[in-house]
């Protein structure tokens, strides 16, 4: 694939993930959760990825020498990498839900029995 063919995706879809970012920051401002939680320290990680990418894929679709496919591999880079955080971080997060989920069952199928 060439920079015509990557670049505009990669920016598109940093662009559109980086507004969702955004919001999600604001929302947590706004509800003043932000200090119980992680997650508005990841979002602003993301948002500063996702913003390094969009820069590097612009730059790459504007530049027409041969540092355009470096620039476009970066953002692919700094794109794939940003992705893998949040998807790591949300498994630990879900992870963190489902076991809290399997011990209140375990405690509830326990207390039906009438072993607790």
């Amino acid at each position: 694939m060439s920079n015509r063919e990557k670049s505009p995706h990669i920016l598109n879809a940093s662009s559109n993930l980086l507004g969702i970012c955004f919001i999600l920051l604001a929302s947590l401002k706004v509800m003043k959760i932000s200090d119980k939680t992680f997650i508005d320290e990841v979002t602003t990680f993301a948002i500063v990825l996702f913003m390094v990418s969009c820069i590097l894929s612009f730059i790459s679709i504007r530049n027409k020498t041969e540092r355009s496919q470096f620039y476009e591999n970066v953002a692919d880079i700094v794109f794939i990498s940003v992705m893998r955080q949040l998807e790591v971080y949300v498994m630990f997060a879900e992870y963190e839900y489902i076991y809290l989920i399997f011990i209140i069952l375990l405690f509830v199928f326990l207390r039906a029995r009438k072993q607790i």
